[in-house]
């Protein structure tokens, strides 16, 4: 049975509580992500490194977890593994019950993955990563044109409908979702930092995704637009029902999320 403490995070702002524990509650709906003694072993011979080591994690529909540790802990490997965007070693990755190696098996499985990986994650970069030549509104749209012209259902399977072109698709309510609306005919090079991170989430979240990865996504902000961002990620996850995976070094947003969790050489488990 996993314990779980509500106690005072040694990394929160005073008066914040966090709740420290290794895996989701039990129960409830389907884990949006779950990670099954993944291991990840980079390089060959003597430079072999291990990047993850047995982990084990699941997050469920509108959880915000965070994810803390030193560079080189293998932060960034978790989150291309949960990203679909390397395989493991050995271990179980599922997004929304799917097996992602059953995805990868066969003629045509990398097509396959990369339509569910379009249609069931949402990516949140460290700069935003917006295309410069995109007002904000447009860069909602391509994704949504994307995801259409992919036809494909939640599992990976194609599909057909109507939409593929992206014409009525509306990215308004969306922006305003992160208030966002009054920049939607500016493109990236008019917007502040903490613009484009918000703009970055609104379009991680046009395909209603089940799983959100966020990379570091206050390393160019100041401290109050950091909160800012974080704040707002935390609401869209309990908002949209969209499960949030945050790897962060910044100690001072932590207060934001449900779980934290740190990673030290390639080992996941509550912080120290």
């Amino acid at each position: 049975m996993t314990h779980t403490t509500t106690t005072t995070h040694p990394f929160a702002e005073a008066g914040a509580t966090a709740t420290l524990t290794h895996e989701a509650p039990a129960g409830g709906p389907t884990p949006a992500l779950s990670l099954r003694n993944v291991n990840l072993t980079l390089g060959d011979g003597d430079s072999q490194v291990t990047a993850l080591d047995d982990v084990d994690l699941e997050v469920r529909p509108g959880e915000f977890l965070a994810i803390v540790g030193p560079s080189g802990a293998g932060k960034s490997s978790l989150l291309a593994v949960a990203g679909t965007l390397s395989a493991p070693t050995s271990g179980e990755v599922l997004i929304n019950g799917q097996d992602v190696a059953a995805l990868r098996k066969g003629f045509g499985g990398q097509g396959r993955l990369a339509r569910f990986r379009r249609h069931n994650i949402g990516f949140v970069f460290q700069s935003g990563n917006l295309i410069p030549a995109l007002t904000a509104a447009d860069q909602l749209r391509l994704v949504h044109r994307l995801a259409g012209k992919a036809g494909s259902s939640s599992d990976g399977s194609r599909t057909s409908g109507r939409g593929a072109d992206g014409r009525g698709f509306d990215p308004g309510p969306l922006l305003a979702s992160v208030g966002m609306e009054h920049r939607a005919h500016n493109c990236p090079g008019a917007l502040s930092g903490g613009e484009r991170q918000r703009v970055g989430i609104a379009r991680a979240l046009v395909t209603r995704p089940a799983l959100l990865l966020v990379d570091e996504p206050t390393a160019a902000l100041d401290r109050a637009c950091s909160r800012e961002v974080v704040q707002l990620l935390a609401a869209q996850s309990r908002e949209q029902g969209v499960a949030t995976v945050m790897v962060t070094h910044d100690h001072d947003v932590l207060d934001h999320c449900d779980r934290v969790l740190e990673m030290v050489d390639g080992r996941l488990g509550n912080p120290a």
